[in-house]
């Protein structure tokens, strides 16, 4: 009985192997160094809202005797003392903000989205000059504009007022230009002559046909627009003078100024920086079925 060995592989059929395990560790190199610069970017990141958090939950003895990430046992105490502290005021702070950042970024949305959909849809006399002034607005940083706007308020006698605070928010030149590059690429401009055709008047068409096909457009302008009036500190600390109307971004900077009399008030100022990111995290998992909704239907219109 003879036995037959298998032939060796030529030089040339183990070429095309090797090129396939070359080529393999090439992509596994070259995702690595990515990922590794995305984890780096999330602990920068994470790092300070895990020591707020952490931070939050020691009391005024072990805040600054205990390791930092170290959790602490006066949580319950500081959620009580917080909202207790003048009378309720974190209370009216956080009541404050979301007026301020919920109701104007309700307003802001609708605005950006009727004034981004005719720079994208309609032409009129001086369409580009206004597309360029709002290109112009968005690399214009807003710091510059906190005491103009302070000074038209004080002309209008509107100072120190909600509106003070409203209504230099309901103008923003990047959510504009957002809401014109959505309004292109969604909303044919096909269906508008058909709309037309048919006899729908321009305000009706925008209601029934254009709104609903911007949504996740509008979402995402409205969530921007909401994290920054949410986060936003010049602007209502140059308007507005009495407490009782500041946002908490105000209102904690003022507790934590006047800790440095009063060092029980740090733990107060980090509590309700803790409390304060809440809303935002809630806002952003409820506000991402819109965009996963999206994709769906995008898929099923392919």
């Amino acid at each position: 009985m003879t036995t037959t060995t298998p032939p060796r592989p030529t030089p040339a059929a183990r070429r095309p192997r090797l090129q396939h395990q070359i080529a393999g560790t090439s992509r596994t190199r070259g995702g690595t160094i990515p990922t590794l610069i995305l984890l780096l970017g999330a602990a920068y990141t994470l790092l300070p809202v895990a020591w707020v958090l952490v931070a939050s939950s020691k009391s005024r003895s072990e805040l600054f005797s205990t390791f930092t990430f170290a959790p602490g046992t006066g949580l319950w105490e500081n959620l009580q003392n917080l909202f207790a502290y003048g009378d309720g005021q974190y209370g009216q702070w956080a009541l404050n903000s979301l007026f301020y950042a919920g109701f104007g970024s309700v307003l802001s949305t609708l605005v950006s989205t009727m004034a981004g959909f005719a720079l994208a849809k309609y032409e009129f006399p001086g369409r580009q000059v206004i597309f360029y002034a709002i290109l112009g607005g968005v690399l214009l940083p807003g710091i510059t504009l906190a005491i103009p706007q302070y000074l038209l308020m004080s002309q209008i006698g509107m100072a120190g007022s909600y509106w003070s605070v409203l209504l230099p928010t309901l103008i923003s030149p990047f959510s504009i230009y957002l809401a014109r590059v959505y309004a292109m690429s969604s909303v044919p401009t096909e269906m508008m002559e058909a709309a037309r055709i048919d006899g729908a008047s321009e305000g009706r068409m925008f209601v029934s046909l254009v709104l609903p096909m911007m949504v996740p457009g509008m979402v995402t302008v409205f969530m921007l627009q909401f994290v920054g009036t949410w986060n936003n500190f010049l602007l209502p600390y140059v308007m507005l003078a009495n407490e009782r109307m500041y946002p908490l971004t105000v209102g904690l900077y003022t507790l934590l100024s006047k800790g440095s009399g009063e060092p029980a008030l740090y733990s107060l100022a980090i509590t309700g920086a803790a409390l304060s990111i809440v809303p935002l995290v809630v806002l952003m998992l409820f506000l991402q079925r819109f965009w996963r909704l999206d994709l769906i239907s995008g898929g099923l219109k392919g």
